[in-house]
């Protein structure tokens, strides 16, 4: 199971950083702002993932 959550913690750390860079290049562009502004609100859906299994990870290193 632990591992599971790593691999899962890793995954979404990685989608929280490929999000963040493409609204960076899209608000870059002048492109629409509705897009850009709904890749930051997937950036703050994949952060909030990753730090939820960030502390399930940690509560069940702590059991141990």
């Amino acid at each position: 199971m632990a591992a599971f959550l790593q691999i899962g913690v890793l995954v979404a750390m990685a989608a929280v950083a490929v999000i963040l860079v493409l609204g960076i290049i899209t608000m870059a562009r002048g492109k629409s702002a509705k897009t850009s502004n709904k890749l930051m609100q997937f950036r703050v859906l994949a952060q909030a993932i990753a730090l939820l299994l960030l502390v399930i990870l940690s509560f069940m290193a702590i059991g141990k």
